[in-house]
């Protein structure tokens, strides 16, 4: 483990420096990790190679804000890709503005259904929704964060949240009704 720090250490210290081989080291452990995250926000993987590789552009150009006391590589990296994401939404799809709607209707979706489903093909149906309701769903829903914390985020009101959460969970029930069997 120690000798794992310092390699993380001497990696950190040489993107801090413009160290190319250092950057090439980062991008390399983080990919798969974060190429998955951008394809939960984004429809294509054209797209989601793009934002990984402008969010790996911001993590290098500010390295030198990263602080191991406050957070963990891992952890500072993820938040500067979800940001990228964010970004990319509002820059292509634009964000609808802050319509209010406070309501959350909670459309259950069975258990059993799901588990019948592998991952990818979940991921390939949250991918077919609208994009800000396609990005509520993954702050919430996968990242865990509450409508207060999103709507922060995003620079939409919580009962906007709310609702795209409700969409969502509609148009996601919806889709997975219409799967055929297996």
């Amino acid at each position: 483990m120690v000798s794992e720090e310092k390699n993380i250490d001497s990696i950190i210290s040489g993107c801090k420096a413009g160290n190319r081989r250092a950057q090439e080291q980062l991008y390399r452990s983080y990919y798969r990790a974060m190429m998955t995250l951008c394809l939960r926000y984004t429809k294509t993987e054209t797209d989601a190679l793009e934002v990984l590789n402008t969010g790996f552009y911001k993590v290098f150009k500010n390295i030198h804000r990263y602080e191991a006391a406050r957070a963990t590589l891992y952890t500072w990296i993820r938040t500067v890709i979800i940001n990228s994401c964010l970004d990319f939404i509002q820059v292509k799809q634009k964000l609808p503005g802050t319509g209010e709607l406070d309501l959350a209707i909670h459309v259950d979706i069975s258990p059993s259904v799901i588990a019948k489903m592998s991952a990818s093909e979940i991921l390939q149906l949250v991918r077919q929704l609208p994009p800000a309701t396609q990005a509520v769903f993954n702050l919430y829903a996968i990242e865990g964060y509450n409508h207060g914390e999103i709507a922060k985020i995003i620079g939409i009101s919580e009962g906007t949240s709310k609702w795209h959460l409700s969409e969502a969970r509609k148009k996601l029930q919806k889709m997975i009704n219409e799967q055929p069997p297996k």
